[in-house]
């Protein structure tokens, strides 16, 4: 190892006229291998390098594109929700004031409905109040012809012997023997 590294050093040292050497100095080679490297990386690298920015540009463009048809497809379905929700909007409305209506109509009906019920309990209660009177009243009319029938009949009886019962009988029969004389 030693003898490779002698001969790189010895190398160092050979003299410059006509011939070919390493300079070590990094300030004088530095630019110089900087300007071979970078003519190199041009003549080379200027096809590879081109195609890979025309490839990024046609990357960008189909991702700008590929946004403003998704921009456009995203406004076109915005204003078809913006119709709808309008519709609904305009639907919901209808069903509102449909619903009021409906509303005002059913309270109508059922405060039309109660007012016949109640006046038709009214009726009822009238008629059963005026059934319940007649009732009485006639419960009342036949008690008192009853007890008047019955204090007719006790004070005839009273009154009456056999003579005067049998002549009460006749004449009786006498008047309906002229009556059945008059109608034939």
């Amino acid at each position: 190892m030693k003898n490779v590294t002698d001969s790189f050093v010895s190398l160092v040292h050979w003299p410059f006229a006509g011939s070919f050497g390493l300079n070590t100095d990094i300030l004088a080679t530095n630019p110089i291998n900087l300007s071979v490297v970078l003519g190199v990386l041009i003549f080379f690298g200027k096809g590879v390098l081109s195609d890979l920015l025309d490839n990024r540009k046609m990357r960008i463009l189909n991702s700008i594109r590929n946004s403003d048809e998704l921009q456009g497809g995203a406004i076109e379905r915005l204003e078809k929700a913006r119709a709808r929700l309008r519709k609904i909007e305009i639907e919901a409305d209808q069903f509102r004031v449909n619903g009021y209506s409906e509303i005002e109509r059913e309270k109508f009906n059922l405060i039309n409905s109660t007012s016949k019920t109640l006046d038709q309990l009214e009726n009822y209660k009238n008629e059963t109040i005026h059934f319940e009177q007649q009732r009485a009243i006639n419960q009342v009319r036949q008690r008192v012809f009853q007890q008047a029938l019955q204090g007719a009949l006790g004070t005839l009886n009273s009154c009456l012997n056999k003579e005067l019962h049998l002549r009460t009988i006749s004449a009786n029969i006498g008047m309906f023997g002229s009556m059945k004389e008059i109608t034939d």
